[in-house]
């Protein structure tokens, strides 16, 4: 009998769901480990990545066809050895679009309006002004990795009149985007941004592409926004841009080493703003992996079709 491992609690009625397409299957599913540890070795199809799967799965007799990654970075799992072990993988990339895009804008708007030291100074019950004078709308904003979640932060842009510049690996036009980018001419955008927004995978291309000469070539009036992942940015290199006023300020929902290290400086930087990699974090996130993205793959697995929704190109990374 075959054995679909989820390696998540999920509500009943999306394993009725799943039930209902594979009624001769056995479903293992919940968030303890001890629920499917030992069912990995029969396991033809795994939603959701453990570190566990690697030695239970991937060697020659497996019988692990497809993993559906809870998350939407891949970077984390051992992509040479599932490719060489020929399993598919699919990610949960585009359910964070709009969770992460209401949190860029959340920091993009606080920074901008001060409000991150309003908050500080409402603790000590200050009432001051804080030379608060800039506003968002009409502003230049470039977004570093336009896919899902850069389109929707694209598209709200907009309602702001923002002038929207983008960076992506192909460089192929989208919309609510006025220019698009190569990545080899991120020096060319850089210049002229009010906002820099990161929403980059981790790759061996990106790790680090922003460093202390990519910060020199921003404005000293522009806020730098990562929601994609820390090791995409010198985190040294941002400190002392920080520190030597090169930007105006950050927010950051990721950083290189995470949890962040009490001691960094950046938790008592005044013009930052750090959330605790939550900006995916959405009451439908469940319903968006199992049903817009889990479900019609396993249509397709099932009829004998590769998976086609966020399939991982193995050379890209993502």
């Amino acid at each position: 009998m075959k054995t679909l491992v989820i390696t998540q609690n999920i509500e009943q009625r999306y394993l009725q769901q799943i039930q209902k397409m594979i009624p001769e299957w056995t479903i293992i599913s919940g968030k303890d480990r001890a629920i499917w540890q030992d069912h990995l070795q029969q396991a033809e199809v795994i939603v959701g990545w453990k570190k566990e799967i690697e030695a239970a799965c991937l060697h020659e007799k497996s019988t692990l066809r497809w993993i559906q990654s809870w998350s939407a970075g891949v970077n984390s799992m051992p992509l040479d050895k599932l490719e060489s072990n020929n399993i598919l993988l699919s990610s949960a990339n585009g359910v964070h679009a709009y969770p992460i895009s209401e949190t860029i804008f959340a920091l993009m708007l606080s920074l901008t309006r001060n409000i991150h030291t309003y908050v500080r100074q409402q603790q000590t019950k200050t009432w001051h002004h804080a030379s608060l004078s800039l506003e968002m709308h009409e502003k230049t904003v470039g977004i570093i990795g336009v896919g899902t979640i850069g389109k929707e932060t694209a598209k709200i842009a907009k309602a702001f009149g923002m002038t929207v510049l983008g960076v992506r690996h192909s460089g192929q036009p989208e919309e609510h985007v006025d220019e698009m980018f190569t990545t080899d001419r991120l020096h060319k955008v850089l210049p002229r941004c009010d906002y820099v927004v990161v929403a980059l995978p981790l790759t061996n291309d990106t790790h680090h592409l922003f460093g202390s000469e990519q910060f020199k070539q921003m404005n000293s009036s522009a806020f730098f926004i990562n929601i994609g992942r820390g090791e995409t940015v010198d985190e040294k290199a941002l400190i002392n841009a920080l520190r030597e006023g090169q930007i105006a300020g950050a927010g950051l929902d990721v950083v290189e080493n995470e949890p962040l290290d009490e001691n960094s400086p950046l938790w008592e930087m005044n013009n930052v703003i750090i959330t605790p990699h939550t900006s995916g974090s959405t009451e439908h996130y469940t319903q968006r992996v199992i049903e817009n993205i889990f479900i019609p793959n396993l249509r397709n697995y099932l009829a004998e079709a590769a998976p086609t929704i966020n399939v991982v190109d193995y050379k890209k990374g993502y």
